[in-house]
């Protein structure tokens, strides 16, 4: 009986928090759609975002592809058909590996920032005192964040895709001895525009969803220091749920239209 009732509470706080998400998101986007955004603060949050997290990104992508041709030199050398390591490597990269990793991991990086720099504001009252000042922290802090990260993370993606590809084809050249002439060709025929398209769709849906938790998350944030380090690890934890979660959803969507 004590875990019905557990459930239940699960539930009813869930769809609460599901019905904030929204009205959090709406205002958001009223004020954006009634006084745009500001450009100065945008510019900021691309460079923290974006230029601060190519790095990373650029590292686990490469390393990403090249063990990926790696595993597929193993498997389809059984076969005899190393020649098809391109398609099998970029097309992985493509469709999936670059834009569900790479969230992941921009969610780690500059999500967790963000939370935690929204949280550190809440529980000192630095929003609350920015309000008192005639200034609206949604459309100065959170608005600029969001902006920045639906333009910031599809950049990083391809990126990824391509230090990826560029990954695979080391390993396919240099390990598996396809000739790199035709190593590019098979790349360059494997991937179509709907499959990088589709990866784009994604990333947008991504960037929005880690953007918005990350925000509201820290917006949320009460108990101190203490507080500021529970709403981070929290966001950081959904972003990574949702990402996942949402990938099989798009997928079977995009999938079902386009093939």
């Amino acid at each position: 009986m004590n875990f019905i009732i557990k459930i239940g509470r699960y539930f009813i706080e869930s769809l609460q928090q599901l019905g904030q998400v929204i009205f959090f998101i709406a205002e958001i986007f009223l004020k954006f759609i009634r006084n745009g955004v500001k450009i100065n603060e945008v510019t900021k949050q691309i460079f923290a975002q974006g230029v601060q997290s190519i790095g990373i990104i650029a590292l686990t992508s490469l390393a990403t592809g090249m063990v990926l041709a790696i595993q597929s030199v193993v498997i389809l050398s059984r076969f005899g058909a190393k020649e098809y390591i391109a398609q099998l490597v970029s097309l992985s990269l493509v469709r999936e590996l670059s834009p569900v990793l790479g969230s992941i991991i921009f969610a780690g990086k500059a999500g967790s920032k963000m939370a935690a720099e929204i949280s550190s504001m809440k529980v000192s009252e630095q929003l609350l005192a920015t309000r008192a000042m005639g200034v609206d922290p949604e459309e100065y802090f959170i608005l600029p964040r969001i902006v920045a990260c639906t333009l910031v993370l599809p950049i990083l993606i391809v990126i990824s895709e391509i230090l990826g590809v560029f990954g695979g084809y080391v390993i396919g050249v240099w390990e598996a001895n396809v000739p790199h002439a035709i190593y590019l060709h098979k790349t360059i025929v494997a991937i179509r525009l709907v499959d990088f398209i589709g990866g784009l769709i994604k990333t947008l849906f991504f960037a929005l969803i880690i953007s918005v938790i990350c925000c509201f998350e820290g917006y949320q944030a009460k108990g101190g220091s203490i507080g500021v380090g529970e709403y981070t690890t929290k966001a950081v934890a959904l972003c990574c749920m949702y990402v996942i979660s949402f990938n099989f959803i798009l997928t079977k969507v995009i999938l079902t239209f386009w093939g």
